[in-house]
């Protein structure tokens, strides 16, 4: 399990590596499952959710899987309508607009109504065996929030801005709120046997420092010392929990003291200038540009030696610096994680 060994700084025998969306829509076999069934169709299906999980498992050496399933069944499980349109991606026909559409929300029993992710966890954990540990994961506050008040994905998130400029009070409730449901979320993942977890603080690039550290941090912080606190009262496993907060270079420092065992970094931090923020006792994640998956074999053999000699052997495991893209080729999959495993 190197990827584990990885996180908690043991020693491994080789870089373990592993994909953000690494079961999805650049291979071909997943295209294929979309044309018989809807996106949440496939998220909320077990057996379908697991034989989307194994695909890129049986293509490639990677050294962990992560459930297929996606951040949005959180807003989902509160009472709000997500749609997955065809060359648009996530809508929500009716989002927050204003504090009293908080009321439409129903954090009672949400954990409840996303039991299928447990299923396809549980589902997932015979079928890997013990090969590879099994990641879970969750949209963290800011960046579900985000996707509640805009309505689908955003370049700017002005109007989520706004309600933390206009109703702060509110956007601290609603924030709560979500932090709460999560922590409900990342307990049930682990009691169904995810062995690592990862927050994805995805829309952190749309706030300066100063508004990440008031309007991030502390949720986040409260996400694992809750979950931590819960996890040993039960006398359950302490899995380690990766944090991924994509355009938050600015305070990897902060970051660095919230607890987590993993730190993931987007493509344009410089891997030896993190450790220096994050100290040697967190194991850092990444960095590869998608958009380097596009170039020759070769270029992404010197790429990636290049970004594993700056990480080092010692607490990393290789990744993208983000989701892999859809018209990635295979055969830079392929080479990328083959560069990865011969790197040292």
């Amino acid at each position: 399990m190197q990827d584990q060994e990885a996180a908690r700084g043991e020693p491994v025998e080789r870089v373990p590596v592993w994909v953000m969306r690494q079961a999805g829509r650049y291979l071909p076999e997943f295209q294929e499952i979309r044309k018989q069934y809807d996106f949440f169709t496939v998220c909320r299906t077990p057996s379908i959710a697991c034989e989307v999980t194994m695909q890129p498992l049986r293509r490639f050496d990677l050294d962990a899987s992560i459930i297929f399933s996606d951040i949005l069944v959180i807003p989902q499980a509160l009472g709000l309508t997500v749609e997955m349109r065809p060359d648009v991606g996530p809508v929500f026909p009716e989002p927050l607009q204003t504090p009293v559409d908080l009321k439409r929300l129903a954090p009672e029993g949400a954990v409840d109504r996303v039991a299928y992710v447990g299923e396809a966890i549980t589902m997932m954990r015979h079928l890997l065996d013990g090969k590879v540990p099994l990641i879970g994961f969750t949209g963290a506050p800011w960046t579900l929030m985000g996707y509640m008040i805009e309505g689908g994905g955003s370049k700017t998130m002005s109007k989520t801005k706004s309600w933390l400029l206009c109703y702060p009070e509110d956007s601290e409730k609603l924030l709560t709120m979500l932090t709460s449901v999560i922590v409900d979320y990342l307990e049930m993942q682990v009691k169904a046997g995810a062995q690592m977890l990862q927050i994805f603080e995805s829309s952190a690039e749309h706030l300066t420092k100063g508004d990440f550290l008031k309007w991030c941090l502390p949720y986040l912080k409260d996400i694992r010392d809750q979950l931590t606190r819960r996890l040993k009262e039960q006398s359950l496993p302490l899995v380690p929990m990766t944090l991924f907060a994509k355009g938050a270079a600015h305070s990897l420092t902060e970051q660095s003291t919230l607890g987590y065992d993993v730190i993931s970094l987007d493509w344009t931090v410089d891997p030896v200038k993190a450790r220096e923020q994050v100290g040697p006792n967190i194991t850092l994640q990444g960095n590869f540009d998608p958009q380097d998956m596009y170039k020759t074999p070769e270029e992404i053999r010197a790429l990636v030696a290049d970004m594993v000699r700056k990480f080092g052997k010692i607490r990393y495991i290789a990744n993208l610096g983000h989701g892999i893209t859809p018209q990635t080729p295979i055969v830079s999959m392929e080479t990328f994680i083959d560069a990865v495993h011969k790197a040292f």
